[in-house]
């Protein structure tokens, strides 16, 4: 800490003063708007001013507000967006920087299950005390423009957006979403032809409605989820442990089809995989985002299995004649319908286990399967299934192979089938061998192989018309075979599922839509909007019997009577609807949130589209690149990869078909910040005990008293490590806390947090507040004298490399620049009556971006009126960046002995002569001469004996 001590000059800058000057201006800034970014139009233009054609959008990612506020950790990003955007707002740029919160959670609604508060009441406390957090920080925010997802005016337009996909779908032909009404008029003229050819006058509404909602890009359908019935909901797979059960409660999982919401983002798999070639993203992340992805090139194969045919996806058709058995997923729909009553004559009695029929073990394999979670299944390395009783044919070779039920497949790939090539897979192999079924290798392994499935490439073997080629050419003669006889076709496929849209809570957006007496869902009007949640006395699911998985989800909303039924005329009158029960994903509020920020008080559009073009339209083409549009820079998390920035490109996309925005993705740059970590304890019982508790003695650690062991790691609440921001702001001042964080090391590192390094950021705040101010009268100690030519120099330098590093996003070595600029000065200036102005001065602004609070005190008593959030930046000037001297280290015998410095023009003959008259090489030399005499131009003198 850095309290005051009798001793204390009385204007020294202290953890109180800066206190003091960090509310200050703090008032300061809210009062005068100083971070206000005006808009082309609308509620936040100023009238008459123009604004400026140079504009930046820089944003954080949506922080959830948790009841336990914001640790150290936490504000790493939230400081480097705030000291990027300081420094090009100083440059003259027009920066829209702001901060709301992703507010609709799971947390809060645990914790209304627990205490009965409302959901609201909570997250709005949190709220409260995360802005209060982050004020104290000084983050330059617009706060005109905050949002919050919870808030009806805000998740109307979430609403809205639903609705837009909703009465949408995706034409293939144009590669593109379209208004789905387009799609009904081209049926109605013909234009398009019905699924069973019949003209679409000849069809019934019914059956009419049927077609047309099987091409909505949002749909209903019986999709696969994680039901969880002693929670009474469905959980996300990150919510499910290893072995099948449920993260909180531990409770059963099973894997069941329910009639859930879902969005077709698959219908834009390939535009999400191109486009990333037009982002400015880490590399890390956009492998992340094409794995998840997951596009492969391969067949579609049917095997026909008496009446059924069995559709697989394979990206290795040329193994086609090694295929000897086919798997289905347990959630395959033609399970059902494959599995027979009693087994065949000719069974393989290791296929029967001890079921009396296929039925009863296909019955009891698929319960067993439900139990467990889809990475449990894929990892399992103890390969199981059951034979289904029926047999299909291999089309190349006519073969009779049979089919099993295996938990190895998942629906969620392909087709939920897949055609088994022991030869060459191992999970095939393996279950091969269990089970006693054929192998036949397809592809001849290289010289030597003595493994059991061979995975390489090579020439086709015991493959009819394909032997001898290699594998590529195989693909193509095989796939090529298929389409000519009617087996199967190339095709692309991808990792990729539509994305599960219906969460059983009711802390969640509700859906805006009803449904007619046959549940068939109808969209609200716009003027209907926002369908706001209702009261509720209890806000926790039904529950059941952990361990039935044949029950039906029953959520909060369910029991919202005078709610869910509602009389409307949606233009045919007035009938009685009912809502839908269900909540969307907290996903849903933050895929869009970026053009919430752009016009936030705009009642009548998502966006005004002047306003969307000027902060996040595509740039003019220049040297070939086509700019997508987007925020500038957007930071967070490397945790959020895949999920949220994949659901918000989607959401984009379709909003710039169907021409609501101008930029086709949100975000053209991202970067991901390091975390804080920060060292753990735990006891011989195996907790974590408080990291504050614990000494270090003799290179081990007690917690009073008893030993205990040292981890590494993240920080967390759970591990007892947290150390606040407030805490640090109250210790050392909110400016120090921001310095520390950012000179730790690279922002895109993670960093060890040490408290006791603080210190040291605060003492260079010192020492600068002792250039410019008296410390015991509070005047300035600036003067108009000159400053030295060699102060011009090292001023210029470091104003040259701290801009760079500010563009660059350096902050920590902008901070190492700054510190040693204030060195310099210091030595030549601190004991001195006055520091010269036109070194002061710029030395602050440099500060600004970084120690925003400082800055500002320091600059008003310099003289000046108003704030510098707006700049000036100091320029450079290039003249002092060019060096009249160069200085040579002179090696003799390989080892630095002396140093000299000559003219920077100076020839090698002139190196040598001073390096040789240095008197330590004279001494060294005793008389003699020397053997040789490298030099290496502007680099170093080696003087050899």
């Amino acid at each position: 800490m850095t309290e005051a001590t009798p001793d204390t000059p009385q204007h020294r800058y202290t953890a109180a003063l800066a206190g003091k000057i960090e509310q200050r201006w703090q008032d300061y800034w809210a009062d005068h708007g100083t971070y206000h970014a005006p808009n082309p139009v609308g509620a936040l233009a100023e009238p008459g001013v123009d604004v400026p054609s140079d504009k930046l959008f820089v944003q954080d990612m949506f922080p959830y507000p948790s009841g336990a506020g914001l640790h150290v950790g936490h504000p790493l990003g939230f400081i480097a967006t705030d000291v990027f955007a300081r420094y090009h707002r100083m440059i003259g740029r027009n920066v829209l920087h702001t901060m709301g919160f992703d507010a609709f959670g799971l947390p809060a609604e645990q914790y209304a299950v627990q205490t009965g508060a409302h959901p609201r009441k909570t997250t709005e406390e949190n709220i409260e005390t995360y802005l209060r957090q982050i004020r104290r920080l000084g983050l330059g925010h617009d706060e005109r423009r905050r949002v919050s997802t919870i808030d009806p005016e805000y998740y109307r337009w979430t609403q809205w957006i639903f609705l837009q996909i909703f009465n949408s779908f995706y034409d293939e032909k144009q590669g593109k979403a379209r208004p789905i009404v387009e799609l009904e008029a081209e049926y109605a003229q013909d234009k398009r032809r019905t699924p069973d050819g019949r003209n679409w006058c000849e069809l019934t509404r019914a059956e009419q409605r049927d077609i047309i909602d099987s091409h909505r890009l949002a749909y209903i359908s019986e999709a696969p989820v994680n039901w969880c019935p002693g929670l009474g909901t469905v959980l996300s797979n990150e919510e499910v442990t290893p072995d099948g059960r449920s993260e909180r409660g531990n409770f059963p999982v099973f894997r069941r089809n329910l009639r859930q919401w879902m969005m077709r983002i698959t219908a834009y798999a390939d535009r999400l995989v191109d486009d990333l070639d037009r982002l400015d993203w880490p590399d890390k992340v956009k492998a992340m985002q094409r794995n998840w992805i997951g596009r492969s090139n391969g067949a579609r194969v049917a095997f026909a299995a008496g009446d059924a045919k069995i559709e697989v996806f394979t990206t290795r058709p040329d193994t086609l004649f090694g295929a000897t058995y086919l798997v289905l997923a347990p959630e395959h729909p033609l399970v059902d319908q494959l599995t027979t009553d009693a087994w065949p004559a000719d069974v393989n009695e290791s296929w029967t286990g001890d079921a009396a029929t296929p039925a009863e073990a296909v019955a009891a394999y698929r319960l067993a399967a439900s139990r467990k979670s889809e990475l449990d299944r894929q990892e399992n390395k103890d390969k199981t299934g059951v034979f289904t009783g029926s047999y299909a044919v291999n089309p190349v070779n006519d073969a009779r192979i049979p089919i099993f039920v295996a938990d190895y497949v998942l629906m969620g790939y392909g087709t939920g089938a897949i055609m088994a090539v022991p030869g060459q897979d191992q999970r095939d192999w393996d279950f091969a061998e269990k089970f006693g079924l054929d192998i036949i290798r397809t592809v001849q392994p290289t010289e030597g192989f003595d493994g059991k499935a061979f995975t390489g490439d090579g020439p086709a073997v015991n493959s009819g018309f394909l032997d001898g080629l290699g594998v590529d050419e195989a693909k193509k003669t095989i796939i090529t075979w298929l389409e000519e006889h009617g087996h199967g076709h190339g095709t692309v496929q991808y990792k990729l599922r539509d994305w599960l849209f219906s969460r059983q809570r009711y802390w969640g957006e509700p859906f805006p839509v009803v449904y007619d007496e046959d549940g068939r869902a109808h969209a609200l009007p716009d003027h209907l909007l926002p369908v706001e949640l209702p009261e509720v006395d209890d806000y926790s699911p039904k529950t059941f019997d952990p361990d039935d998985p044949n029950t039906e989800p029953s959520p909060p909303l369910s029991r919202a009577e005078d709610w869910m039924n509602v009389e409307l005329d949606l233009g045919d009158g007035p009938k009685t609807y009912r809502r839908d029960a269900n909540t969307m994903p907290n996903w849903a509020g933050s895929c869009w949130y970026q053009l919430r920020y752009i016009d936030p008080r705009n009642a009548d559009a998502l966006v005004d589209p002047e306003n969307e073009r000027y902060w996040t339209g595509p740039r003019p083409a220049e040297h070939g690149v086509d700019d997508p549009g987007g925020v500038d820079l957007y930071i967070g998390g490397v945790e959020h990869a895949v999920l949220h920035l994949l659901y918000s490109r989607f959401w984009q996309k379709v909003l710039f078909d169907l021409g609501h925005v101008s930029s086709d993705e949100p975000y053209r740059k991202l970067f991901n910040q390091g975390y804080i970590q920060a060292f753990a304890y735990k006891d011989s019982r195996g907790f974590y005990v408080p990291a504050e508790e614990v000494e270090e003695r003799d290179g081990k650690y007690f917690h009073f008293g008893q030993e205990v062991k040292q981890e590494y790691g993240k920080m967390g609440k759970s591990l007892k490590n947290v150390v606040t921001p407030d805490q640090m702001s109250a210790d050392y001042g909110a400016d120090t806390f921001r310095f520390y964080e950012m000179a730790m090391g690279p922002l895109e590192l993670s960093r060890p947090w040490a408290t006791k390094d603080v210190v040291g950021s605060h003492r260079f705040l010192q020492r600068l507040w002792r250039l410019v101010v008296d410390e015991t009268t509070g005047e300035p100690r600036v003067s108009d004298v000159d400053a030295t030519e060699v102060d011009r120099r090292q001023l210029h330098k470091t104003i040259a490399g701290v801009r760079e590093d500010y563009a660059q996003m350096r902050f920590n070595t902008a901070g190492a620049k700054l510190i040693e600029l204030n060195n310099h000065l210091t030595k030549a200036y601190g004991a001195a009556d006055a520091t010269p102005r036109e070194l002061a001065e710029p030395l602050v602004l440099m500060l600004a971006p970084l120690c925003p609070h400082v800055a500002e005190e320091l600059w008003q008593r310099l003289g000046h009126t108003g704030s510098l959030a707006h700049g000036p930046f100091p320029a450079v000037d290039e003249k002092y960046l060019v060096d009249d001297t160069v200085e040579y280290p002179v090696q003799v015998n390989g080892k630095v002995r002396t140093r000299i410095t000559v003219a920077a023009d100076a020839g090698q003959d002139v190196v040598t002569e001073a390096a040789l008259a240095d008197e330590k090489v004279v001494a060294l030399l005793a008389g003699g001469a020397p053997r040789k005499v490298i030099v290496v131009p502007g680099r170093l003198v080696n003087v050899v004996l």
